[in-house]
């Protein structure tokens, strides 16, 4: 994954609020790499009803297994991974801060370069059979609308939001994090003066 598409990824992620959608009790993407190199940092905004709010910048360093939360807003999210799905689209894997041994999940979804919505993988997008046979309602001491065990679980539920083209959900842009170098422009001649 390029890491341009992998910044905004996180970003989107970020923005996005995850809660009363999919989600596992422990990580069932494995493998995950430092697709965005070692630091990001993430311009965020929720989307509602065709309009960007609620802005925050956050930054994540990668801690050798995930982006872990390393300043700015967003501190209800620990840490995340990015994971290639279908059609150009990536699943984020989250750990939440408020129930880190949760896992919740969302759809990255590229608008423009370096810009991208996030949309979280919503049970509700799905068909009553899927949700029948794949959705568990987790404990009782950690209850869920719909807590997922497996991969096959997962990419159903992805597929079904994927149709949906939603929205709502979260835009992700990226911002320069520090370690990149600005391209420089070809110097011009200045403009010849003005006649009068």
């Amino acid at each position: 994954m390029k890491p341009v598409i992998a910044r905004a990824a996180i970003a989107a992620l970020c923005a996005l609020s995850l809660s009363g959608c999919i989600d596992s009790s422990s990580p069932i993407l494995p493998d995950s790499q430092p697709v965005f190199g070692p630091r990001v940092k993430l311009q965020l905004f929720t989307l509602r009803k065709g309009f960007a709010r609620d802005p925050a910048q956050a930054n994540f360093v990668w801690n050798g297994a995930l982006y872990a939360h390393a300043g700015g807003g967003m501190r209800e999210i620990s840490a995340f991974s990015v994971h290639p799905f279908e059609a150009g689209d990536y699943i984020i894997q989250e750990v939440p801060a408020r129930r880190a041994r949760i896992s919740e999940y969302a759809l990255l979804h590229k608008l423009a370069e370096g810009v991208y919505q996030v949309i979280a993988i919503d049970e509700a997008d799905a068909d009553e059979p899927t949700r029948t046979a794949y959705c568990g309602k987790g404990d009782k001491t950690d209850p869920s609308p719909c807590r997922i065990e497996t991969r096959d679980q997962l990419f159903a539920f992805a597929r079904a939001t994927a149709a949906r083209r939603k929205d709502d959900g979260g835009l992700a842009i990226r911002l320069p994090d520090g370690l990149e170098r600005p391209e420089r422009s070809a110097r011009r001649a200045p403009p010849p003066p003005r006649r009068r």
